[in-house]
């Protein structure tokens, strides 16, 4: 590689200094509100643009292109399911979160199924966006630290602290008024470094567009649907997969519905979510491309790195000085949007489901915003030791392992707000914890013996939907049909 680590690591200090402009900047008479909710004033299309590149990430980022050389443009099943499931989101989710005016998308659960069910979701969230922000995090740090940090001598875990402290110094006022200004900031970089390297490539491999694709094509690489009934990957299991993938972690999460729901009017929201996830779709293909023309270029090359280190092996070692750097950019872009709009919703959801921050009446607003201060601490060293774990256990696919771990923990959200939604039953509360876990459970055990059970039919990412609909009919046969009409009025929710 032509390019010196220190010159790399300036290039990110320069980089967390701009965001720490545009921090001070906008967090500037920052309250609670404008950390939970941003004064409910954002403009719509900065938070569609910012939240393409959360959703995206890191993992999307290094793990799809990774994936083509083994899996061709299979994952582009789960962007079609997840593309429908936006669509339910904006027409079915937001209108009701705004006819409640939520900061927490949970409080509704408490209106709805009870005190119990409430912290019950917001508890798997907690978990589930615990789990996933820092197997997020955990990729892009460790990509940095093989391509930079390591020749510094700097250790792994320091790493991790010191990018950790980054993310806190410009979340810490003002929460999601600021992350709406730096996720979109990021995003415009990390959507830059994708198309220089798409550019690059098919420079190196003598290619245009359609040269490359045809070669593709060829090779079998552009396949998109799986039509084996049995496989995990069949193309009707991805695209319910998908749905139920974007419906719970976009519109059943906190983290994404927060900046969504900051949005004035309910109009403009729903124009983000689907504005959102149109260009997703492109941008998906995008990646997808660049991992069929690294993989070709690997194989004229001599390049023997797969998987989530294909990427990034390429882009530091073969690539011209100019590409490194605005691949680590690209990549320190795709970093900071995993972390800091996680960590920031952690601190809300447990503020306010968890402490009852806003219903409560005998705290001042100084004394919950310390409270909410010392929360946020709290989390950044619960995504310190979890990267740490992380990097203890390994894996060669970030998002195989990120996708699955949702299966498991956003499965009882699906099954919560479905019972909401499509009946008017109440389950007995002190059930819901327990048919909350069991879940999961079971379902583990169903994957774990799926070739005693099924034989040559393999359970996929459907596990999500198996385990929300394990979720369900637990609620169901642990309810009564008696629910008064009130209880679902909007003023039930207008003193929280």
């Amino acid at each position: 590689m032509g390019i010196s680590p220190l010159l790399l690591f300036s290039i990110v200090l320069l980089y967390f200094l701009l965001l720490l402009a545009v921090s001070w900047y906008t967090g500037r008479n920052a309250g609670n509100d404008s950390f939970f909710i941003g004064d409910r004033n954002s403009n719509w299309m900065l938070v569609a643009f910012g939240t393409l590149g959360t959703s995206l990430s890191g993992v999307t980022f290094v793990s799809v292109p990774g994936g083509v050389g083994a899996t061709a443009f299979n994952y582009f099943q789960i962007m079609i399911g997840q593309f429908l499931g936006y669509i339910a989101i904006a027409y079915v989710l937001l209108p009701l979160y705004y006819r409640l005016q939520l900061t927490s998308i949970y409080t509704w659960l408490l209106t709805r199924l009870g005190n119990t069910s409430y912290k019950t979701g917001a508890s798997f969230f907690i978990l589930s966006r615990t789990l996933g922000g820092t197997a997020r995090l955990y990729l892009v740090i460790a990509i940095l630290q093989d391509a930079i940090l390591q020749d510094l001598h700097i250790p792994f875990w320091l790493t991790t602290g010191v990018i950790l402290a980054m993310i806190l110094l410009y979340t810490f006022k003002g929460g999601v008024k600021t992350i709406v200004w730096t996720d979109t900031l990021q995003t415009t970089c990390m959507l830059a470094g994708l198309v220089f390297c798409v550019v690059y490539i098919l420079k190196a491999l003598h290619w245009h567009p359609a040269d490359a694709w045809t070669s593709l094509a060829h090779r079998g690489m552009t396949s998109i649907f799986v039509t084996d009934v049995d496989s995990k990957s069949f193309f009707l299991k991805q695209i319910l997969a998908g749905a139920g993938i974007s419906i719970t972690m976009t519109g059943m999460d906190q983290e994404m519905m927060q900046k969504s729901i900051s949005v004035a009017r309910l109009k403009d929201s729903q124009r983000n979510v689907l504005s959102m996830a149109t260009i997703m779709l492109g941008v998906t293909l995008l990646f997808l491309f660049l991992g069929g023309l690294l993989s070709l270029y690997a194989e004229q090359a001599g390049v023997s790195a797969t998987g989530d280190k294909l990427f990034p092996y390429i882009a530091m070692h073969r690539m011209p000085p100019l590409l490194s750097i605005i691949f680590v950019i690209a990549l320190i872009s795709a970093l900071f949007p995993s972390a800091d709009g996680a960590i920031t919703s952690l601190t809300s959801s447990f503020c306010i489901d968890i402490l009852d921050m806003q219903r409560r009446k005998d705290r001042t607003a100084a004394e919950n915003q310390r409270t909410r201060q010392v929360v946020h601490l709290a989390f950044a060293a619960i995504f310190l030791l979890f990267v740490m774990i992380y990097r203890w256990i390994g894996s060669d696919s970030m998002i195989t392992v990120i996708l699955r771990v949702a299966g498991y923990t956003y499965g009882p959200l699906l099954g919560l707000f479905s019972f909401a939604l499509l009946t008017r039953r109440r389950p007995n509360d002190r059930w819901v914890p327990v048919i909350a876990v069991a879940s999961p459970l079971i379902c583990l055990a169903l994957d774990t013996c799926q070739k005693q059970l099924f034989g040559s039919f393999g359970i996929g990412l459907e596990l999500l939907l198996l385990n929300g609909g394990l979720t369900f009919l637990g609620l169901w046969l642990a309810s009564t049909p008696a629910l008064p009409q009130t209880q679902t009025q909007p003023q039930a929710l207008s003193q929280q």
